[in-house]
């Protein structure tokens, strides 16, 4: 059976149903090793319908935009203040390149998942503004309660899909590994920021931030 067919089996078995907790559960599925940028690594089944709320509130697979999500669940002017705090702290020019990674990552994740016969569901209607980040920050806090990006990403995508993403981040004329080591090391301070934000305290800043 091929890995698209694979994934809509357990769909169709009803994971999406319990998506967000799915989503949230970081210790289910895990493996004892290390991503390439640091945290655990997720080898479960991709919880999809989160994912799609996620897209959904960038403005769809067609036009998405991190800032535009950003904005969906937080609002105008936490996302101005947190991008004004990362731009005096990395600089405007590398959060630019940030937000340009960000959103190259997910249109090419949706692609690879395309190419892999996987669709998206419908988004979880019940999975909008701060409820999503906070899925979003409770599903990449490892088990040591440090937020990391790559076990998000392991999960909204697969980890097979986030890591061909991440080298073709590396192959994109574009962009380049520099871009790639940045886009993970502000994400981890933009997401720990977001759950400051959300009064989850318990979430720690990982060490590459």
């Amino acid at each position: 059976m091929t890995r698209a067919r694979v994934l809509a089996a357990l769909l169709a078995a009803g994971i999406c149903a319990s998506a967000a907790s799915a989503f949230a559960d970081s210790m289910g599925n895990s493996m004892p090793m290390q991503g390439r940028y640091g945290g655990p690594v997720y080898t479960g089944a991709p919880a999809l319908s989160v994912t799609a709320s996620l897209v959904a509130a960038g403005g769809g697979a067609a036009h998405y935009s991190t800032a535009t999500a950003l904005v969906s669940m937080l609002g105008a002017s936490t996302v101005d203040a947190e991008v004004g705090k990362l731009q005096k702290q990395y600089g405007k020019d590398a959060v630019t390149a940030w937000l340009q990674t960000f959103d190259f990552a997910v249109t090419d994740a949706l692609k690879h998942a395309t190419a892999a016969g996987v669709v998206l569901p419908a988004p979880d209607p019940s999975l909008t503004g701060t409820k999503l980040a906070s899925t979003l920050v409770s599903a990449g806090t490892a088990s040591d309660h440090t937020f990391q990006i790559e076990f998000l990403l392991d999960k909204a995508v697969s980890h097979d899909i986030h890591v061909a993403v991440m080298d073709d981040i590396d192959n994109n004329p574009s962009l380049g590994k520099h871009d790639d080591l940045m886009y993970h090391t502000i994400s981890n301070q933009a997401f720990y920021d977001v759950a400051q934000a959300l009064g989850d305290k318990s979430v720690q800043l990982a060490s590459l931030h």
